[in-house]
């Protein structure tokens, strides 16, 4: 291990600064791959790259951020060659004194379900590059990556097939999210349960933007934080991208950082070997201040965090087939959109997280898992409890899991710790245990204590925290022996108060063989919770079940002036359906996951359910009606919701799909009728020259088209000759233009240039290294900081309203 691994969270560790940024000014072409520069010209790299030790910094980036497969496949050169290269000059300019570090940046594509790469696809990107320097560097850093699910690729890639530590570093906009969603917390939840050294952020904000972003990850985690800003926001200085912060001005601000106890610091675009020599003179090796953040018991899912403790959480417990005969008529038909208006309705009822159980005998229960967890994922941002008992599914369940898991279940077993406990410590889950081993359910509290004890011992040997153990005592039917429930809660309370490990139980069990169980169940799960239950899974479509846990919430103050009491209960007079158990599930789950609107199906993302309820709504009214009073609507209140974040990326995109596909079916009735659609206007989008991130521009079309407009997409790596050309040949009224890298928004400069001598259009911009001052600067009437803006602004120009 290089000696400056070793000081990791010790003392401060200094990261070079800006690359493209200077291979530009050196002469790099808007449009050219910087990657390639190793080979065209390696004395520019040596140069930069041996300022970079000169300066003082303790770990080299080789200049290979770029260098998968996607991006280097038109260029004749491999990724063997071009990472082998950029490790060999690294090496040369570091002279032994920096640490070199493997450089993976993201694919440019968006993964599956949202976009058009495979989780599996991205892993293996990943993994070639991975494999191709593993031997020639010290570490491995996977940087500014804006997508949670694409680090988990990249994290996986790196742990199994190289042994080399592993920083990972998000890009966050100015709201402290990730391009698809994730906030703080999730985002270094699922970093640190992988696996990752040190966890920070890097690009697209200046250390000013990043400052409060930097107190909240401080809070988060034990791990070294890092923190690498641009040299501010981008500004257009005669015609040039520039960034306006300092050395000093930087240095000032990162001094703060490490004060409050960031720990690796380093720069992004802009900033230079000058910037990096102050952070090297001033601050390199000083001590890293102590911080011990407490371990919680936490899971999440691609968005945000569930944290046990603060109040009982709730699994929805209605997604397992076991006397759920409508269920078990849609996994055999494969009809997994009713598992996911089943997630759906539990989310709208009250459940933290959702159990998901596929388990049928019939059925290839891996692949439908692997089915489920990402339809499921596709449609709600819910976490999600693994519940299975076959390894295989559990297993593929856990690796393309957007988020971390939490997976039902171990046992005291031998064969099941030693099988299971090695996957939720390679995956990063949390895990529920049951206190049973090889002689069964113990007929004693103190012996299911013992057990808990005995998985608890087990899962440490394994590297696993007691705070991703969540124990299940085991609610035996109380009909078959009268002393089952206080056994039950005996060994709870003692594994909550005195093991101080969080619980669980599958309330329903209790009441197994009673009649009007849904008495008995919310009774024992009020008591359950006294003493001590940390979780239930439970139907949150039970009223009575409902009933006594918002009870209990306001009785213990857990419920701060019975808010979401009187929310629930304030405007009722008489007692809802209370049906639970075998009754509400021989009656349609109380038609939960049946009664859909065409308006509610495009809300939720149920493509599926959206094509057939247009099928059926065009055999009574008018296509145009639907459009303007379902249809519209509906991608309206995602879009308002996106805005106001409380949407994201994904379920805008599920919602727009839905749309996608009801306006087929509405596309195909008017052809039937001889009836040709109308378009509110043309479109041009394209990603610019030398730039092959296309997801920002995939994004806006999907819901420019979703509005009516005819989009042409010109693709990727588009010359500005090509966009004028066709914006002439179409007389096109609005082009979009896209740019993820520093390296290429010259690029969209030029483009703009040629079509404002060329055509009389408006041009609107987007991107990650973009802002509304440097996009007016390079000419640009509009600025979109996400898709909706587009869709807004070109609703606007085509109403005559710009």
């Amino acid at each position: 291990m290089h000696p400056v691994i070793e000081r990791f969270g010790k003392s401060v560790v200094i990261v070079d600064g800006g690359m493209g940024t200077l291979l530009q000014a050196n002469g790099l072409m808007g449009g050219e791959l910087p990657e390639l520069w190793n080979l065209t010209h390696p004395e520019v790299l040596l140069k930069i790259q041996s300022d970079y030790v000169n300066a003082g910094c303790d770990i080299l980036t080789a200049n290979m951020f770029g260098a998968n497969r996607l991006k280097l496949e038109k260029t004749g050169h491999t990724v063997q060659e071009v990472v082998s290269q950029a490790l060999k000059l690294a090496h040369t300019a570091s002279g032994g004194k920096a640490a070199v570090a493997l450089d993976i940046g993201p694919s440019g594509k968006l993964l599956k379900p949202f976009g058009d790469l495979a989780f599996d696809d991205a892993y293996e990107l990943f993994k070639e590059e991975i494999i191709a320097g593993r031997d020639n560097a010290d570490l491995v850093i996977i940087e500014t990556m804006s997508d949670a699910y694409e680090a988990k690729a990249a994290l996986l890639a790196a742990k199994e097939n190289c042994d080399l530590p592993v920083i990972v570093t998000f890009t966050f906009d100015s709201t402290g999210k990730l391009l698809t969603g994730s906030n703080i917390p999730a985002a270094l939840l699922l970093a640190e349960s992988l696996g990752a050294d040190a966890v920070g952020i890097n690009c697209s904000l200046g250390p000013e933007q990043m400052e409060s972003f930097v107190d909240e990850m401080l809070t988060l985690t034990n791990l070294p934080i890092v923190i690498n800003p641009n040299a501010g926001l981008p500004v257009s200085v005669n015609g040039e991208t520039s960034y306006p912060v300092g050395p000093e001005e930087f240095y000032a601000y990162m001094e703060r950082f490490a004060e409050k106890g960031a720990a690796i610091l380093g720069g992004c675009c802009g900033t230079t070997p000058e910037h990096i020599r102050l952070l090297a003179e001033r601050l390199k090796n000083k001590p890293v201040k102590k911080r011990h953040i407490e371990k919680k018991t936490v899971v999440s899912s691609y968005t945000h965090t569930v944290t046990f403790g603060a109040r009982p959480i709730l699994i929805g417990e209605r997604i397992n087939p076991t006397g759920k005969p409508r269920l078990k008529q849609a996994l055999r038909e494969g009809d997994l959109e009713y598992l996911c208006r089943e997630g759906i309705a539990q989310t709208e009822h009250g459940a933290d997280i959702l159990d998901v159980n596929v388990g049928l005998p019939e059925l290839d229960e891996p692949a439908v898992m692997e089915r489920a967890i990402i339809n499921l994922q596709s449609v709600t941002n819910t976490p999600l409890q693994i519940d299975t008992s076959n390894v295989e599914a559990m297993e593929r369940a856990l690796r393309i899991y957007n988020g971390k898991p939490l997976v039902n279940s171990v046992n005291g077993k031998e064969e099941s710790l030693h099988t299971v406990l090695p996957l939720v410590k390679k995956y990063g889950a949390a895990v529920v245990a049951l206190t049973l081993d090889e002689k069964g359910i113990p007929a004693s509290a103190a012996e299911r204590v013992a057990i808990a004890e005995k998985i608890l011992k087990t899962a440490e040997s394994y590297g696993i925290d007691r705070s991703d153990v969540i124990m299940d005592t085991l609610a035996m039917t109380v009909s078959t022996g009268a002393d089952n429930a206080m056994i039950t809660l005996d060994a709870l309370d003692t594994i909550r108060h005195k093991l101080g490990v969080h619980t669980v139980l599958g309330v329903s069990n209790i009441s197994f063989g009673l009649p009007r169980r849904e008495l008995v169940t919310s009774t024992f799960f009020a008591m359950a919770m006294q003493r001590g239950l940390s979780s239930g899974i439970i139907n949150p479509l039970s009223d009575e079940l409902m009933k006594a846990y918002r009870s209990f919430c306001a009785l213990m103050g857990i419920d701060v002036g019975c808010k979401a009491y009187i929310e629930a209960y304030a405007n009722t007079t008489a007692a809802p359906d209370v049906r639970t158990g075998a009754a509400q599930q021989s009656a349609g789950g109380g038609g939960s996951a049946e009664s859909v609107s065409l308006h509610r199906a495009i809300v939720k993302g149920l493509r599926e359910q959206a094509g057939q309820l247009t099928d059926e709504m065009l055999k009574t009214t008018p296509p145009l009606e639907i459009i303007n009073g379902e249809l519209i609507p509906a991608l309206d209140e995602v879009g308002q919701g996106f805005e106001k974040n409380t949407v994201f990326l994904p379920q805008l995109l599920m919602s727009a799909d839905a749309a996608k596909e009801a306006f087929e079916r509405i596309k195909q009735n008017l052809a039937k009728k001889g009836i040709q659609e109308e378009k509110k206007g043309t479109i041009i989008l394209a990603t610019v020259k030398g730039d092959i991130h296309d997801i920002g521009k995939n994004i806006v079309k999907v819901l420019l088209e979703n509005y009516g407009f005819d989009v042409l997409d010109l693709g990727k790596d588009v010359p500005p000759e090509i966009i004028v050309q066709t914006a002439i040949e179409k007389n096109v009224r609005l082009v979009g233009l896209s740019a993820l890298m520093t390296t290429t928004v010259e690029s969209m400069a030029e483009t703009i240039r040629q079509l404002r001598k060329a055509h009389d259009c408006k041009v609107m911009v987007g991107g990650a290294v973009l802002n509304p001052e440097y996009a007016k600067e390079i000419g640009a009437d509009f600025y979109s900081k996400d898709a909706m803006g587009s869709v807004r602004y070109a609703e606007k120009l085509f109403n005559g309203e710009v």
